[in-house]
């Protein structure tokens, strides 16, 4: 990913600055993120660098310019007050032009591209941003929208027929600019667009995507991140073929046994979460140490998946499997400080992989635990409700028994 400040023309003849990321292709298609009140800002530069990860050229306007070019504000009392002036003086006229400017701008420049049969400029906006891209749907010919936590986009409902283009709109259930009487107003003017939706979080607040501040609510922010991709992919691309992606990872992991060659895999940033044990790592020096030394290494001989069946969605897939190995080293990723015991084990597996553009972000991995420790002899499953390898043969052959462990079962066999 690389980032420059560029120049756009507005329509009044002045000019303004965009901050510009590249991905790593160095094209795509662009997606104009538009500000909040605290202008281009650090934080809305790390949202450009997150879409280009994600394959989008990210361009970010300066739409307080009007004012004075460079405003960027933080988050102490004295900077909102200051973005609060700035939010009530802003010329949304002057405002959207700039906006159709830099999407103008963007389809001009070669590092552009549009795939077959897909658009070529989204916008995506938070808080204020979340309004202008409302506004951008209707005004300003882009392929698609997405607003975050959009203020008095309730007020601009009179343009809602101007609309044409796939739009999403995120709101938090806590936020108090815009109660459940405004967001219910905006759905019901949306409810008969298939093309439009209107996505609540309950437990967040206002500005709950921006990482850093108290009201950061990972859980809504990467559901919202999901469905702001679903549009984004749909009206713009770029499309990958993220099973073969992961397949290919697995590959340099279980079979190859290359380190570096899986690292070129991942982002820049990746994590690894294996969950019954805690084993991983996050970061690209620390995972590295850990596939290097605890986990590529450190696999049984005769290692092997079973699927079960793999889901495949916007920016993750879940493979479920069981997988097979005879227990004949230390295992320090799923066993950790057990010494072999020459055992043969089948266990239910899940690998949640998250993708972020074309390289793996994080994968978390579960299993049952207490069956391994079953099928080892290191856990007695006597009295316990628990099985050994059973729950494999189960997930394997759905008609070997179920509710052996519920010693109450038998008591509702007439009750029926």
């Amino acid at each position: 990913m690389t980032a420059n400040t560029i120049q756009i023309d507005a329509p009044d003849g002045s000019r303004f600055s965009a901050y510009r990321a590249l991905p790593e292709a160095g094209n795509g298609p662009a997606v104009i993120v538009l500000q909040e009140i605290f202008g281009v800002n650090r934080h809305i530069r790390e949202v450009c660098d997150f879409y280009a990860e994600e394959g989008y050229i990210a361009i970010a306007p300066d739409l307080f310019h009007q004012f004075k070019p460079g405003i960027e504000l933080g988050y102490e009392p004295e900077d909102f007050e200051q973005a609060f002036g700035y939010f009530q003086n802003l010329d949304i006229d002057r405002t959207m032009a700039d906006i159709g400017a830099t999407v103008a701008a963007a389809r001009a420049m070669d590092e552009v591209v549009a795939e077959p049969k897909r658009g070529d400029v989204g916008v995506v906006g938070f808080c204020l941003g979340g309004k202008l891209a409302y506004l951008a749907a209707a005004q300003c010919d882009v392929d698609c929208a997405v607003g975050y936590y959009g203020v008095g986009i309730d007020e601009s409902l009179d343009l809602a027929d101007a609309i044409d283009c796939p739009m999403a709109l995120h709101f938090g259930g806590l936020d108090k600019f815009s109660p459940p009487e405004t967001i219910e107003k905006i759905r019901s003017v949306f409810a008969g667009n298939p093309d439009v939706q209107v996505f609540v979080y309950d437990n967040a607040d206002h500005a709950f995507n921006r990482w850093g501040n108290d009201h950061y609510n990972p859980g809504a922010a990467r559901l919202a991140h999901t469905r702001t991709l679903a549009v984004l992919r749909g009206a713009l691309g770029p499309r990958y073929d993220l099973a073969a992606i992961a397949d290919h990872h697995f590959e340099l992991e279980f079979a190859a046994r290359d380190v570096d060659a899986t690292m070129t895999t991942m982002v820049a940033e990746p994590y690894v979460n294996h969950v019954p044990t805690m084993t991983g790592g996050t970061g690209h020096d620390y995972l590295k140490r850990f596939y290097k030394h605890h986990f590529i290494p450190k696999n049984p001989a005769d290692l092997q998946m079973k699927p079960i069946s793999r889901t495949v969605g916007v920016d993750r897939m879940v493979d479920e499997f069981v997988l097979c190995f005879t227990h004949d080293c230390e295992i320090d990723w799923l066993l950790p400080g057990i010494e072999p015991t020459g055992k043969y084990v089948e266990i239910p597996f899940v690998a949640i992989v998250t993708f972020r553009g074309n390289k793996l972000y994080n994968e978390h991995i579960y299993w049952d635990q207490a069956s391994l420790l079953v099928q080892i002899g290191k856990l007695d499953p006597t009295g316990l409700p628990v099985a050994g390898v059973e729950t494999a043969q189960k997930l394997l052959d759905k008609n070997q028994p179920s509710n052996d462990l519920m010693r109450n079962w038998a008591t509702s066999a007439d009750l029926d």
